[in-house]
């Protein structure tokens, strides 16, 4: 599914919690030149809160996240602009849901728990515990050869990991597709 650097597409960039999707993909969004938001962002307030109070959110909350985050995708298209967004995107049908016949492309950071644990025991200022941690890991189902996915380390750090996106993406620094 490579598309040339001149046809927009969103790459949505996934994982679990503490594995960098945030840092990564603002630094790729920067590089590429591309609008970029982070999912976490379009969560309401009241889910906000109860992540933060340490419940994972249902099936039920996560449906308008979703429908925000396919909006944000949409207009971005409908503008014929690329555009960088993050997504845990942990489940196939989420990733069905904000894929499903768009022009989007999986960025998985894939980690160990343990590294990623470590992580979000040294993060401050984030809603989202490290006591959900095992849910996180629980709930993924890493995307498979037919989803076609970017599946990056996160053992390097970040602006390695950007330049190992874009290399396999063959989009160069700067471009502004």
């Amino acid at each position: 599914m490579d598309r040339k650097a001149d046809t927009p597409q969103v790459l949505l960039v996934m994982g679990v919690s503490g594995s960098g999707k945030s840092t990564v993909a603002s630094l790729l969004a920067q590089r590429l030149a591309w609008p970029f938001v982070d999912g976490d962002d379009l969560h309401s307030a009241d889910h906000v809160a109860k992540m933060r109070s340490g419940h994972a959110l249902d099936e039920a909350d996560r449906t308008p996240w979703l429908a925000r985050i396919g909006a944000w995708i949409d207009a971005r298209l409908k503008a014929g602009e690329s555009g960088v967004i993050v997504c845990s995107a942990l489940r196939r049908a989420y990733r069905d849901a904000l894929v499903g016949g768009r022009a989007v492309r999986l960025v998985y950071l894939e980690g160990n728990r343990d590294l990623i644990a470590e992580r979000l025991a040294a993060r401050r200022g984030h809603f989202m515990p490290g006591s959900l941690l095992d849910s996180q890991f629980a709930a993924l189902e890493p995307p498979g050869p037919d989803e076609d996915p970017i599946t990056v380390s996160i053992e390097d750090p970040p602006d390695a990991i950007v330049a190992t996106i874009c290399a396999r993406l063959d989009l160069p620094a700067g471009d502004t597709g």
